[in-house]
């Protein structure tokens, strides 16, 4: 990996010039929060922003898109739609990468998903550092740091960003504008050393994932599902604001008085009414508490049996988003903390 440094008043020319590589979209504020959008102009970024409303996962599974269209003698037409758009994806925090080579390995394991992975072959990755703050657990879920799955990724020292060098593409981005970037000295390496400790004593929770999959198992039956199943209102905002929740549900859109149509993949989320429901109309998760616990099983137990990790990475938009303050920290320390009254 290659790594040069950029001074921060030229950030402002890098980024115009990045723009003959796509459409640039970084995080923009609206009504005091945060949102990945296109630029208009490149005042409108604001990279020293907490976390966005949705995660850049939208870009590559977008909440609605149509799979291919279908007519009567035409048969099957695909559908490109915009997965071919070159767009510049700025601002990406670490644990939002992580996310993303989480969707990776989802996506591009044993049954590919052509439509992902060619928006992800289409869609440059620009990561800044953040600063966490009090919803920040990435680090406990080991997301604060990636090594891969970016373009670029600036860490600001001070006058310049330190930038790592990810792939051939970013190493494009910085051949194009290589009179900005200047070498990495001794005192550079020393400085990013510095505040690396110091964001790591920023960080104000602190989760033990270390046997949290083993005390799932051993509490499955515990009774804190029925009370979070008591909560939750099964509204999915958690699932749609959440890095790596990848459910869908796929629908035949038919053209009313014609047998032609599209075939449309949309979102989904375990906590709906309808998400384990089959034919027949049996539903295997009928109960709020027994989708609020296949949730968390499936983040933390199931996803660790089947790709070694949890799925979750410590953004903390989900609790940010539940409308009744289903904290996932309290949650899995409550779990952890439980004590069992033994009859004798």
């Amino acid at each position: 990996m290659k790594i040069l440094k950029l001074p921060k008043d030229k950030l402002d020319y890098f980024a115009s010039v990045v723009q003959s590589f796509g459409e640039v979209h970084a995080p923009v504020e609206q009504d005091g929060k945060f949102a990945f959008k296109r630029l208009a102009r490149w005042s409108e970024a604001r990279l020293d922003y907490d976390r966005t409303i949705l995660p850049p996962k939208k870009y590559f599974l977008p909440p609605r898109e149509t799979l291919f269209q279908f007519k009567p003698g035409a048969g099957y037409i695909p559908f490109a739609g915009d997965m071919e758009k070159k767009i510049v994806l700025f601002g990406v925090h670490a644990c939002d990468v992580y996310a993303l080579n989480i969707l990776d390995m989802v996506f591009g394991g044993k049954y590919p998903d052509p439509y992902y992975l060619e928006r992800r072959k289409n869609i440059a990755i620009i990561g800044v550092e953040c600063v966490p703050d009090a919803q920040c657990f990435c680090r406990s879920m080991r997301a604060d740091f990636v090594d891969h799955g970016f373009d670029l990724f600036f860490h600001d020292i001070g006058g310049y960003y330190l930038t790592m060098v990810g792939t051939a593409l970013g190493d494009d981005m910085v051949l194009a504008t290589r009179p900005l970037f200047e070498d990495v000295g001794a005192g550079d390496i020393d400085e990013y050393k510095r505040r690396s400790g110091e964001k790591r004593k920023k960080f104000q929770i602190e989760v033990e994932i270390r046997d949290l999959p083993e005390i799932f198992e051993m509490e499955y039956a515990s009774a804190i599902w029925n009370e979070l199943g008591e909560k939750c209102l099964s509204c999915g905002s958690c699932s749609a604001v959440c890095p790596t929740c990848y459910c869908f549900d796929v629908a035949d859109d038919v053209q009313l008085g014609t047998r032609a149509g599209g075939r449309t993949r949309t979102w989904d989320s375990c906590l709906f009414a309808t998400h384990a429901l089959v034919a027949g109309g049996e539903n295997f998760r009928k109960s709020r508490s027994s989708r609020v616990k296949f949730r968390f099983y499936h983040k933390q137990r199931g996803f660790v049996a089947e790709y070694g990790r949890p799925s979750c990475v410590g953004c903390g938009r989900c609790i940010s988003a539940c409308p009744v303050k289903i904290d996932v920290i309290k949650v899995l320390d409550t779990l952890r903390e439980m004590q069992h009254v033994v009859s004798h």
